[in-house]
């Protein structure tokens, strides 16, 4: 009844919808949620430790058999910098005299780390169906050993250029990441946020580039977005702001009311949560020092002084300094189970297709 079934086939699941692996926002809950009405699941990896994702893997293996995606960065790691760190701080300084905090005071790093020999080798153990990766694909070697371990792999892609690097550098399908896509940018091959195509513009393009299958993402929360994916010549579509409402979703009581009160022009792409260009909601911290700005460290050492900034507001019930990753659409969140939101947005899809079939 799809009418392109090369997703269905490649992963072997009943509905072409991946979830989107979000970091910090969700954990096997959801991956399994999804999972069991028809959907990819997809575990993030990327801020957890091997144990921790190990475990996460045997509890969704306990409870379903269906294929399961787990998800990678592939950053260049760079080490932090301590006049940048000390000049962020200062940037900072007046918010940790507000909240009563020591801007001296030691914090742990920020843990956001590329995909290394040890979570290769927990691959091979664990033998996840699907392996996807954020900011390019990792060296050669490791690559092989991941594809030797039976997994198929996926890159995401902010251009077209990056697809094509992608496909011809061992990827089995690719996600073409359009601007209105909440959470960090895939962008490996270039740093120009401004120049990003938004997914209307961006899969067509992809879809002609390359032979693999195209998953679309960014700004597709419901049915509507889903048919238009596949008249752009997407075989799939990637979705994961439309899951952070869910019960099934870890995003505090906070961030769930800031999700349910934001509109349509709520998110904007910053870098002073990370150190990376994300699209989240708006917070104090983006309007007052941001949204992008030049102060903030590299990638993920930006996150470190805010951390004890973000505990802080938290306990005085605020968002100020939590990063709330979110894509544009956002607003057609809905607040039901996981399992069923994928079940209705595949419904959706199908009457969309109809009426345009009826249409024609």
């Amino acid at each position: 009844m799809w009418p392109n079934r090369r997703l269905l086939d490649l992963f072997k699941i009943e509905i072409p919808i991946v979830q989107a692996p979000m970091a910090s926002a969700m954990d096997a809950d959801l991956v399994i949620a999804a999972s069991e009405a028809g959907a990819l699941g997809s575990l993030p990896c990327a801020t957890i430790s091997g144990e921790k994702a190990r475990e996460q893997v045997g509890i969704i293996r306990q409870r379903v058999t269906a294929p399961l995606n787990m998800n990678f960065f592939c950053h260049m790691a760079v080490a932090a910098d301590a006049a940048r760190e000390a000049n962020w701080r200062k940037r900072l300084a007046s918010y940790y005299k507000e909240l009563g905090l020591d801007p001296d005071a030691e914090v742990p790093g920020a843990n956001r780390a590329p995909f290394d020999e040890a979570m290769c080798a927990l691959v091979e153990e664990t033998k996840p169906e699907i392996v996807s990766f954020h900011f390019g694909l990792p060296g050669k070697d490791m690559l092989a050993r991941v594809k030797a371990a039976g997994c198929v792999v996926v890159g995401s892609a902010t251009t077209v250029k990056e697809a094509v690097w992608l496909e011809q550098n061992g990827a089995d399908a690719v996600i073409a990441q359009g601007a209105e896509a909440g959470g960090h940018r895939g962008m490996f091959l270039t740093q120009n946020i401004a120049s990003q195509p938004g997914t209307m513009s961006l899969v067509p393009q992809v879809v002609d580039a390359v032979k693999v299958p195209v998953i679309a993402a960014g700004g597709i929360a419901d049915g509507r977005g889903i048919a238009a994916a596949f008249a752009l010549g997407a075989a799939g579509v990637q979705i994961g702001t439309a899951y952070l409402r869910t019960p099934e979703s870890k995003v505090s009581a906070l961030g769930q009311a800031a999700l349910a009160a934001a509109a349509d022009d709520a998110t904007v792409i910053t870098n002073v949560m990370t150190g990376r260009p994300a699209r989240g909601v708006a917070n104090r911290l983006m309007r007052e020092v941001g949204p992008v700005s030049p102060d903030a460290p590299a990638f993920p050492h930006a996150a470190t002084a805010l951390a004890p900034l973000k505990g802080a507001a938290e306990k005085l019930g605020r968002v100020d300094f939590t990063n709330l990753w979110a894509g544009q659409s956002v607003a057609l969140g809905r607040q039901i189970g996981a399992a069923e939101l994928t079940r209705a947005l595949a419904a959706e899809t199908f009457e969309c297709l109809e009426r345009l079939k009826e249409q024609k």
